[in-house]
């Protein structure tokens, strides 16, 4: 009888673990299309690949930062002088409209632009890509995180 009772218990124990394990796993949701275009843009700009950030910028593209808008070729020139040390991504939203996609999000980076040195505190940011022969383009960018 007790051998009975301890498979009962080692069968309910593996089904409650299987079930703990299925809840955890689909309560975290696959990333959108929208946050991978986001996540690799900052594993490109991290690891100072300009050829790769180069490529998907659109020929169209324009930014706002604290400091003022910028063009493609503007964009590029802050790009080969920025400074990126760790980074924390959060707080995605991802609408697509047909060709287009909108990211909102949160960044916690170190970072410094111009050499000016930017506040670590979370801010918001805002990615805009167009979908075109040549795959998804950065199109439009907002650097909402304040000059120190």
């Amino acid at each position: 009888m007790n051998t009975l009772k301890s498979v009962l218990l080692l069968a309910f124990a593996f089904l409650f673990v299987s079930q703990v394990r299925l809840t955890a796993e689909q309560s975290a949701p696959e990333p959108t299309l929208g946050e991978k275009l986001v996540r690799q843009l900052w594993a490109d700009m991290k690891a100072r690949n300009l050829a790769a950030l180069e490529k998907k910028i659109a020929p169209g593209f324009q930014s706002v930062h604290e400091d003022g808008a910028r063009n493609r070729e503007q964009q590029i020139e802050l790009l080969r002088g920025l400074n990126i040390g760790e980074y924390t991504l959060s707080n995605f939203e991802v609408t697509q409209n047909g060709p287009v996609i909108i990211a909102t999000y949160f960044v916690s980076v170190e970072e410094t632009i111009e050499g000016k040195r930017l506040s670590t505190k979370p801010a918001p940011r805002l990615s805009v890509f167009l979908k075109t022969d040549s795959g998804w383009q950065w199109i439009a960018h907002a650097n909402l995180n304040p000059l120190k």
